[in-house]
């Protein structure tokens, strides 16, 4: 049975999301995180009382933020805050990224600042423990003042309101609730708006995203490898003085991971004649990927700050007795970023493409049959799947326009710059459901240019060759090619290449 990860309002990572957004894993509240949620309460309780003027606590919100509520109002305006802000559009999301949304506001209350009930977030745990899965929109978040749209169909579920999926179907959200177990808590004094203000569905989608695209770019360097191998390139490119005394820490990285892909190969071991200088696809590969995996890395940093940072409006302090309003909610942090980790995945497609020319290519291919079949003029080969890829790519291109820059104002202009970081979330994985389509090709293009080589290739070579070979034949004589796409693309995305190649030298980073 898997360990609970304990929600302490720090530590959290993306492979925590990951394995609670899409691997189950149970949570549970520290108990000190209770605690700081008890006293937060317990503080603004008593400026409820002392009638303390309070910006989404007993005032409106956005443009209505100078209307104060009297007695009566505040006991019903989380109520209608939620059913207005529940304004989304579109087929639901996957329900890893609510999961991981879930989490992530937890997360945000574990800290003690955002003056909601303790059961509030007791709930959204047991949610997630007993595998009731809001029904939320794709589409609707501006990125600031939160993913008010979103996050209101999950709060929709703590008064027994909404949809959810539980056990495979989609019930009634007070249906799903009761077959599971958990009680409704309803919604007090800032409960809805502790529930819903903060950038929490693109972060938990970035975050997801974030760790597919490390395993995607791996297998980027798998491909790398054996394009590599089957244009007979000069590996003295890839030696790990050239990265070092550069000191990019990406390339470096990339540069390993190729050199042991094609260890103990004839080409690593200088047995076969090559040329002084490759083209650039083949020579600048590890600054390219390299490049990628910093920009990662870069998004992987501000997206675990926020992952494990206070997003609310108002911030309350018990210990200094205070609240303070400010904009943490806005999503620009995030979304500047992942804009870069989006167009980073396109680059390194764009490279992929390249090397796929150069195998399908025959004044470029080093002695290759041309479009890699052996009846040449009746048939063509892999020549179209240069088309699929290509335009795939053009699609990447149109999605890789950053979203960051692109805010409409909003709410009166009261909300006058908002971050449209799930503008950014959304086109992202797209821009990757892509990439594993490019890859395939290659990978696959790759598999069918070794076949013709009688040289030794390196392990790693020949652990990805096999497992291609497990999904898609030897193209002798040309069929439809688009069952061929179809099975490289699942493949990638599955990492079982990745695995296999692993298994055999050791992991790539």
């Amino acid at each position: 049975m898997k360990t609970k990860l304990i929600i302490m309002g720090q530590g959290l990572t993306i492979e925590d999301v990951v394995a609670v957004a899409r691997h189950k894993q149970e949570v549970e509240l520290a108990p000190e995180a209770v605690e700081r949620i008890v006293q937060c309460r317990a503080m603004l309780e008593r400026k409820i009382e002392a009638k303390e003027i309070m910006y989404g606590v007993n005032t409106g919100i956005g443009e209505f933020s100078e209307v104060v509520l009297n007695d009566d109002q505040v006991k019903d305006f989380q109520k209608y805050l939620i059913y207005n802000h529940a304004a989304g559009i579109g087929d639901a999301m996957p329900e890893e990224w609510v999961r991981g949304a879930m989490l992530g506001r937890i997360n945000v209350h574990a800290h003690g600042n955002s003056g909601c009930r303790p059961v509030i977030t007791q709930t959204l745990v047991a949610m997630l423990n007993k595998g009731v899965t809001p029904f939320v929109c794709r589409k609707g978040s501006v990125g600031a003042s939160g993913d008010l749209a979103p996050m209101s169909q999950i709060a929709l579920l703590l008064m027994g309101e909404g949809k959810a999926y539980y056990k495979g179907e989609l019930l009634d959200g007070k249906e799903a609730m009761d077959k599971a177990g958990i009680p409704i808590p309803g919604l007090q004094a800032r409960d809805g708006l502790a529930t819903i203000n903060g950038s929490n569905v693109l972060t938990a989608m970035s975050a997801i995203f974030l760790f597919d695209a490390n395993n995607f770019l791996k297998q980027a360097e798998i491909a790398a490898a054996m394009s590599l191998e089957a244009l007979k390139a000069n590996m003295k490119p890839y030696n790990s003085k050239i990265h070092e005394v550069r000191g990019f820490k990406g390339a470096v990285r990339s540069a390993a991971a190729i050199n042991k892909m094609v260890q103990g190969g004839d080409l690593a071991e200088n047995r076969i004649k090559c040329k002084v200088q490759d083209a650039y696809s083949m020579r600048s590969t590890p600054q390219v990927i390299g490049t990628a995996h910093d920009a990662l890395a870069w998004a992987r940093s501000q997206v675990e700050i926020e992952l494990n940072g206070v997003g609310d409006n108002p911030i309350f302090f018990p210990d200094e007795n205070i609240q303070l309003s400010g904009a943490n909610f806005q999503g620009s942090p995030v979304a500047l970023p992942m804009d870069m980790a989006g167009a980073a995945i396109t680059m390194v497609c764009v490279l992929s493409e390249r090397r796929m020319n150069r195998l399908n290519n025959p004044a470029l291919s080093v002695g290759l049959p041309a479009f890699l079949t052996k009846g040449a003029g009746m048939f063509s080969g892999l020549m179209l799947s240069q088309y699929t890829a290509d335009m795939q790519i053009v699609e990447q291109r149109i999605l890789s326009a950053p979203a960051s820059i692109q805010s409409i104002p909003a709410a009166a202009d009261q909300e006058d710059f908002v971050s449209m970081g799930m503008n950014t979330a959304i086109k992202n994985f797209q821009i990757l459901d892509n990439a594993y389509g490019i890859l395939g090709i290659e990978l696959m293009a790759a598999a069918q240019a070794l076949d013709f080589r009688d040289y030794q290739f390196g392990r790693g070579t020949q652990t990805a060759h096999k497992v291609v070979r497990k999904h898609v034949d030897f193209l002798d004589i040309d069929r439809p090619l688009y069952n061929d796409h179809n099975a490289m693309k699942a493949l990638v995305e599955s990492c079982e290449i990745l695995e296999a190649v692993e298994n055999e030298i050791g992991r790539l980073a």
